[in-house]
């Protein structure tokens, strides 16, 4: 497959705060690989040094094979970090073509547009544009040089539901058509939803590693889920949730669970047998709560 990005053992340290403590992180060509941790984890740290924007303290870093100061690799990269400006008075178009410049093989500005729904936007100044407007340029700017791969630092931030999905789908598009995102989210649906693999980081370090299922799998607990009257107490449940006669069991031996409600009798039907969420399983990881 191919390694686009990579930090080997790196710490980075500012002032008293560990930012990164000794972290392996693999960006693999052809994959949306989703890092993934609560504020102050080191996500913005990580971008921040595979982009070359800051240095190691210890460890090595590498994009696309160089060092990430070196312009030949940074020209196969597209970014959006997490706060961008605009100059007010260029148009959408205009500051399409000047992104683009910058690179040897840009897309086309129409066809750039078109993916991310801004097309009718063109001919408008960047200064009269909504925030979630912006940020959707933003994040189509990332695309602007036909890169190889793309960072995106939480990218739908400030987007509503209809927008955030439209992002997803030209994410999708762009990874189906062979290139390589890695993205950081709050929107653990998001990360759900698009990625291929996922890194938890926590404190600094590397947590958890693998796909969403094997993620979520990590935690060890599934939701029984169903319809019935008032429950009693109920062997190896570890939490319980109940909304309008539906409820939901989480526990470690779901297939227990399912034999006591039929050895007890009790009457329950839409029985379902789901694993975690992804945000259920992050927050255990975090341990920021959760189920376990």
């Amino acid at each position: 497959m191919g390694t686009v990005a990579a930090l080997e053992r790196t710490s980075k340290r500012f002032g008293q705060v560990q930012a990164l403590q000794e972290v392996d992180l693999e960006v693999r060509r052809g994959e949306l690989l989703a890092l993934l941790g609560p504020n102050g984890a080191g996500k913005t740290t990580a971008i921040s040094l595979l982009l070359g924007l800051r240095r190691p303290d210890e460890g090595r870093v590498e994009l696309f094979g160089r060092d990430p100061r070196d312009p030949k690799a940074r020209l196969q990269v597209g970014v959006t970090p997490q706060e961008i400006g605009f100059p007010p008075l260029l148009k959408v178009r205009e500051v399409v073509a000047l992104v683009g410049a910058h690179y040897p093989s840009p897309m086309p500005a129409r066809s750039l547009l078109s993916r991310f729904g801004l097309l009718e936007l063109e001919h408008r100044q960047t200064g009269g544009l909504s925030g979630g407007q912006k940020r959707r340029l933003a994040v189509a700017l990332a695309f602007a040089g036909n890169p190889q791969a793309v960072f995106l630092d939480e990218p739908t931030t400030g987007l509503d539901v209809e927008a955030r999905r439209g992002v997803w789908q030209a994410v999708r598009g762009y990874v189906e058509e062979g290139g390589t995102v890695l993205l950081t989210t709050h929107y653990l649906e998001e990360a759900e939803a698009l990625a291929t693999r996922v890194v938890v980081l926590h404190e600094g370090r590397v947590v958890a590693e693998g796909s969403v299922e094997e993620i979520k799998a990590r935690v060890g607990v599934k939701r029984v889920r169903f319809q019935a009257p008032e429950l009693p107490s109920l062997p190896g449940v570890v939490k319980a949730e109940t909304q309008n006669g539906t409820h939901t069991l989480y526990t470690p031996e779901a297939d227990r669970l399912v034999r006591t409600l039929v050895e007890e009798g009790i009457p329950f039907r839409s029985l379902e047998v789901l694993p975690v969420s992804l945000e259920e399983a992050f927050l255990v990881l975090t341990g920021k709560g959760g189920v376990a």
